[in-house]
């Protein structure tokens, strides 16, 4: 356990809030609701992953029960700040009733594949928009702070649609409520596969919300050209099939970290998809989780108040394993440790329907950091760094 717990670093903000003062002491916002809770058997989200988490870190020894908070549930009237009262009442109607008309299929997208019928497609996330709105709140009243709300990475969703898995956009809702607590700066990192689009959207005509998202180019939602700033406050780094360790450094280093220190963020959300790991079914992208560990270490000190978010991740190993270990960056521990045998007994009661989770790799549950995934520096990702910085 000793190993397990080891301390790397404190983060700090310009030296005033270093980690370990309790302001930056970070707080894990969880749930019970997604455990067992699934989008059917034959979707990407039929595997658990924010229950994982929550095991994971537990059993490492790095989640500890006085800074483990139940989610808040987001009320209509917290949810209607972004979303339409019609919108919120068909999805609402979909879980009571499971089952969607025609029209209302058509005007929402709900009751297809990507956006089911489901036992809680309501509740859930109503649960993680609350996660979203809690960290928030805390962070808004306080000069500095750290939140972990894993649930709320839904940033597809639309204000009267849903989208790419998401039904409401947690990550909107949590930037709206640091705006409703009078903050000025607030900056958007999307480090999933897939564009933010939902958040760029929703702030494209905002001064005080800077989005910057790094995803796979050619991919859904075929959004987020290099070129497309979104009315001025977006920066797009599309990158290609193959990205790698040290791409995603290049890119952190000379587009990234530069635009977050000259916006000077009073506040900063960081989305940590999945599912740009090399072990994702829904991305060709090749990263190991090393890559979203060091981003977000790296992001971490350039805002007072930090509240990190999940996103997409589709392998329930690779999720698991990454967002335990964002965790742990956080706390200021080393997430490339050997996992304590209740960890690795957690990690081997995982089951996955896809053929990859059929014969799973030994390396699976036996350790949570990946193998480095180092490359060269292609010219279209330096391309995208460019345009980004410029």
């Amino acid at each position: 356990m000793t190993g397990a717990r080891h301390r790397l670093v404190s983060h700090g903000t310009d030296g005033d809030h270093p980690l370990t003062t309790p302001l930056r002491i970070p707080l894990f916002i969880g749930g019970e609701i997604y455990r067992g809770s699934t989008y059917g058997p034959k979707h990407p989200l039929a595997i658990p992953r924010v229950s994982t988490v929550i095991d994971l870190s537990r059993a490492m020894g790095w989640l500890q029960e006085e800074v483990y908070l139940d989610t808040h549930v987001a009320s209509e009237r917290e949810l209607a700040r972004f979303h339409t009262a019609d919108y919120i009442a068909a999805l609402k109607r979909a879980e009571a009733e499971q089952r969607v008309d025609e029209a209302t299929a058509a005007r929402h997208n709900l009751g297809k594949l990507e956006n089911p019928v489901f036992a809680e497609m309501y509740r859930r996330p109503a649960h993680s928009s609350g996660s979203a709105l809690q960290a928030a709140r805390i962070l808004g009243d306080r000069p500095a702070g750290l939140v972990y709300a894993p649930a709320a990475g839904t940033h597809h969703a639309r204000r009267d649609r849903a989208s790419g898995f998401c039904y409401f956009n947690a990550p909107v809702l949590g930037i709206l409520e640091l705006l409703d607590h009078g903050l000025e700066r607030v900056l958007y990192v999307d480090l999933d596969a897939h564009h933010g689009d939902g958040v760029e959207e929703a702030f494209a005509d905002d001064d005080r919300v800077l989005t910057i998202s790094i995803h796979e180019d050619g991919r859904w939602p075929y959004t987020g050209k290099a070129e497309d700033r979104a009315g001025g406050m977006a920066r797009n780094l599309p990158v290609p099939p193959g990205f790698n360790d040290s791409e995603m450094e290049h890119v952190m280093e000379a587009a990234v970290l530069p635009l977050a220190r000259a916006f000077r963020p009073q506040a900063m959300v960081i989305q940590t998809g999945a599912d740009a790991l090399a072990e994702d079914p829904l991305s060709r992208l090749e990263l190991s989780n090393h890559a979203l560990w060091e981003a977000v270490a790296a992001l971490l000190p350039l805002a007072p108040r930090v509240m990190v978010v999940g996103g997409g991740g589709y392998n329930p190993w690779s999720v698991g394993r990454c967002w335990a270990g964002i965790w742990a960056v956080m706390n200021g521990f080393d997430p490339a440790v050997s996992p304590t045998g209740e960890a690795e007994a957690v990690l081997r009661a995982l089951t996955w329907t896809r053929a990859a989770g059929r014969n799973p790799p030994e390396h699976w549950f036996t350790t949570l950091a990946d193998l480095r995934r180092p490359g060269p520096v292609r010219d279209a990702v330096k391309r995208v760094a460019e345009i980004a910085a410029s």
